[in-house]
């Protein structure tokens, strides 16, 4: 009876995600301010661009950078697990990135909510004051944020956050949960 060796392939073979680690990763700012990668035994990317895998529930994990190539096409160099592993300057140049891309608003206050055509209008208090927006009336673009809150994708799909649904006044509870009741 013979016994045959087995081995495991690396994590890239089994799942085509390459795993970015600071060993193996330099992130650093080129020409004209853009964000640029370098990936050991695979070149040089430029014009990189980062884009949060789970921006609800795991917003400094998982983070996809990104490059465009020739035919303009979104191509992924690979995947950041944990963004606090990289050296303090990595990781302030990807947040920085990550900021021109996401716009989050925490709101405070619901002061309306109108449907009309399918799409709803809010009018809200927020951490930078009084904002109106404007969310398609679907359930993908109302997800659970944490155990009690909601985050809202807007038309642009900018994030609005309830941390906590109960804990608005009762008249802006009402309001919200008039339309958005799941």
């Amino acid at each position: 009876m013979t016994e045959t060796a087995s081995t495991t392939p690396p994590d890239e073979l089994v799942t085509h995600v390459r795993r970015l680690t600071p060993e193996t990763t330099r992130i650093f700012e080129g020409s004209f301010s853009l964000l640029h990668c370098s990936v050991a035994g695979h070149g040089l990317y430029r014009a990189v661009f980062s884009v949060l895998l789970f921006p609800v529930t795991h917003p400094d994990r998982y983070v996809s950078l990104r490059y465009t190539d020739e035919k303009d096409k979104a191509q992924e160099i690979g995947v950041i697990e944990d963004l606090s592993t990289f050296p303090p300057d990595q990781q302030a140049l990807v947040r920085a990135n990550l900021g021109r891309h996401y716009h989050e608003q925490i709101i405070t206050r619901v002061y309306s909510v109108r449907c009309e055509f399918g799409i709803l209008f809010f009018d809200v208090g927020t951490q930078r004051g009084r904002e109106q927006f404007m969310v398609p009336w679907r359930i993908d673009r109302a997800e659970d944020y944490g155990i009690h809150g909601k985050v809202l994708l807007d038309a642009l799909d900018n994030r609005y956050i309830i941390p906590a649904v109960a804990k608005l006044p009762p008249a802006d509870h009402r309001r919200f949960t008039g339309y958005i009741y799941w």
